[in-house]
C-alpha cells in the first residue's frame, strides 16, 4: 500500500474546557451549582465571595466591583499588576525585618482552656442561651420509631414487648399488619405464645396513634376508627352496622341495596356516607417519613403595571469576584512555579465568572421567552396554555434545542400561580375544529374541571367527556382522554361513584 500525503480543508467543532464548563454549568439545579460553586472556591484562592469582600471592605476602605446577575467581572490586568510590584516588595520586606522572633502576647494557654474545660467531677457545661432547641430535638421519622415511642410508653411485660415490637415490624408503610398472627407466634422462639397472645398485644398496639394502625384489612381499619367516635354522633350506630356487615355493598356503591338493608332514606345515607369519607383509608401515610423538600426559584415572574416582568433570583447563588489582593502578587515576565499557580488559578477563576454570567444571560432569556408564549397561562390560567415545544424557543431565540433542553432541566419559576419547573410550559398538541391547536395541558385543566363538576352519583364517562371536549372544537379520543386522566390520578367513572 502506498503511502501518499493529502492536505484537507474542513470545519468542525471542538469543545474548549471553557465551553465544557459553561455546559455544565448550565444544565445543573440551583442546589447543585450552589455545590459547584463551593467547590470552585474551596479550590481556587483567586475566587471569593460577596461576603468575604465586604469584611475586607471595611477593614480597607477600598471599593471593589462585584459579580451581580448579568454583569462580568475582570481581574486587574498584568500590566497594571506590575506597576505596584516594586512598592510592594519594599513594604515586605520593611515589615519582615521589623518583626520581632518572639511576639508579646497577652493571655496563656490555660486562659483559654480554663473557661472551656469541663469540670473534673464529670458534669456536663450547662446549655447556653445560644444553643438550638430545635435543630437538638429528635422526633420520629419513621412509623415504626413512632409505634415504637408510644410502646415504649405502654406497661408491657417483657414476654408482651417482645411480641408488641415483633407486630410493629409487620406493619407497612400504610399501616396495615402483613405478618400473619401465627408467623409472629412461630418466629418469637416461645412455646408458650400462641396466637391468642399475639392477637391480645395486637388489640392494644391498635389503640395507638394514628387511629386504624396495626389493622389486617380495610374493612378492621375503618372499624378502629369508628370506634373511636363519640357514641353521640347521629350517624355512628348506622355507619358501623354498614362497614362491619354490609363492607361489599359500601364498596360497590351500591345505594339501593344500602337503603334497603339499613332500611334509611338519602338523608341519613348522606350523613352516613360523610362520616365513612371523614375516615383514612391509609392511617400509616399520616406520619411523614421524610422531610419536606423545598425548591429554590431561578427566577421569579410578576406584573406590574400591566407588564410580565422576568427577574433573576440573585439569592439563588453567591455573588463571586476574582481577589484583587492574590491577583496583585502575581509578577509579570516570572515564570517561577508560585506566580505560574496563581496566574493559572486568575484564569480558572475568570472563566468560572464569565461562565456563570452567560449561564444567567441565557437562563433570563429562555425564561423571558417562555413568558411571551405564555403570557394566556399567567393571564387565564392553564385553561389557556397554549402548545409549546423546545424548537420554538431555540428558533425565537437562534439557539439548539439542547442548549433550551438544558436550561429547562431542574430549573424553576416563582410566577403569581406557583412555583413551576420550566418544563411545565412545554407540552403537546391536539387539532381543534377550527384548524387551530389546543394544548395538551389545557386539555388536562378541561378534564380535571368536567370530574370536579360532575354528579357523584353519575360521573362522567371517558366517552362522555370527549363528546364534551368536541362539542367545544377539541377533537379528542375517548382512549386519549384516559391516558389524561390517569396522568392526573383520577380514577375511572365506576370507582369515582359515590354515594348520595
Amino acid at each position: 500500500m502506498k503511502q501518499t500525503l493529502q492536505l484537507r480543508l474542513g470545519q468542525h467543532l471542538t469543545m474548549t474546557p471553557q465551553l465544557q464548563q459553561a455546559i455544565r454549568l448550565l444544565q445543573l439545579s440551583t442546589l447543585d451549582l450552589k455545590q459547584e460553586i463551593q467547590d470552585a472556591l474551596d479550590s481556587n484562592l483567586m475566587l471569593e465571595t460577596e461576603e468575604e469582600w465586604s469584611s475586607r471592605e471595611q477593614l480597607n476602605g477600598a471599593e471593589q466591583p462585584v459579580l451581580e446577575s448579568g454583569q462580568s467581572i475582570t481581574a486587574p490586568t498584568e500590566s497594571s499588576i506590575s506597576k505596584n510590584d516594586t512598592n510592594n516588595e519594599q513594604e515586605i520586606k520593611a515589615d519582615a525585618s521589623a518583626m520581632p522572633e518572639d511576639l508579646p502576647v497577652d493571655s496563656g494557654w490555660d486562659d483559654v482552656y480554663d473557661s472551656t474545660m469541663p469540670p473534673s467531677s464529670g458534669s456536663l457545661p450547662r446549655e447556653t442561651g445560644d444553643s438550638d432547641y430545635l435543630a437538638q430535638r429528635k422526633t420520629a421519622r419513621t412509623l415504626q420509631d413512632y409505634l415504637g415511642w408510644q410502646c415504649n410508653l405502654t406497661p408491657f411485660s417483657d414476654t408482651d414487648r417482645a411480641i408488641a415490637e415483633a407486630i410493629i415490624d409487620g406493619i407497612d408503610e400504610d399501616g396495615y399488619l402483613k405478618t400473619q398472627l401465627e408467623e409472629i407466634a412461630a418466629e418469637l422462639d416461645d412455646e408458650e405464645i400462641d396466637s391468642e397472645e399475639v392477637e391480645a398485644v395486637l388489640h392494644r398496639i391498635q389503640q395507638f396513634d394514628p387511629p386504624g394502625v396495626a389493622a389486617r384489612d380495610p374493612q378492621e381499619c375503618l372499624l378502629l376508627q369508628l370506634k373511636q367516635y363519640p357514641r353521640e354522633h347521629p350517624a355512628l350506630a348506622l355507619a358501623r352496622e354498614l362497614v362491619e356487615n354490609h363492607f361489599s355493598l359500601l364498596a360497590n356503591q351500591d345505594t339501593n341495596q344500602i337503603k334497603r338493608k339499613l332500611k334509611i332514606n338519602d338523608d341519613e345515607l348522606h350523613e352516613i356516607n360523610s362520616l365513612i369519607r371523614s375516615l383514612t383509608p391509609r392511617p400509616g401515610t399520616l406520619i411523614s417519613e421524610t422531610e419536606p423538600e423545598y425548591v429554590i426559584p431561578d427566577v421569579f415572574v410578576s406584573k406590574k403595571d400591566g407588564v410580565w416582568l422576568v427577574e433573576l433570583n440573585s439569592d439563588s447563588t453567591p455573588k463571586l469576584r476574582v481577589n484583587a489582593d492574590y491577583a496583585r502578587l502575581i509578577r509579570r515576565a516570572d515564570n517561577s512555579q508560585d506566580n505560574t499557580y496563581l496566574k493559572n488559578h486568575l484564569q480558572e477563576a475568570r472563566w468560572f465568572i464569565k461562565s456563570l454570567v452567560s449561564r444567567n444571560e441565557t437562563l433570563l432569556k429562555v425564561a423571558t421567552k417562555i413568558v411571551e408564549f405564555q403570557r394566556g397561562f399567567f393571564e387565564h390560567g392553564e385553561e389557556a396554555m397554549r402548545p409549546l415545544v423546545l424548537r420554538d424557543i431555540a428558533e425565537a431565540l437562534e439557539m439548539h434545542e439542547s442548549t433550551i433542553s438544558r436550561v429547562t432541566t431542574q430549573k424553576y419559576m416563582h410566577t403569581p400561580r406557583g412555583t413551576l419547573e420550566f418544563k411545565y410550559f412545554f407540552s403537546s398538541h391536539v387539532s381543534t375544529a377550527g384548524g387551530g391547536e389546543c394544548s395538551a395541558t389545557a386539555i388536562r385543566a378541561l378534564i380535571k374541571k368536567l370530574v370536579a363538576a360532575e354528579k357523584p352519583n353519575k360521573p362522567l364517562s371517558d366517552n362522555k367527556i370527549a363528546g364534551i371536549l368536541a362539542d367545544q372544537g377539541i377533537k379528542v379520543a375517548r382512549r386519549t382522554v384516559a391516558k389524561y386522566r390517569e396522568s392526573m390520578a383520577i380514577p375511572p367513572s365506576n370507582e369515582r361513584k359515590r354515594l348520595a
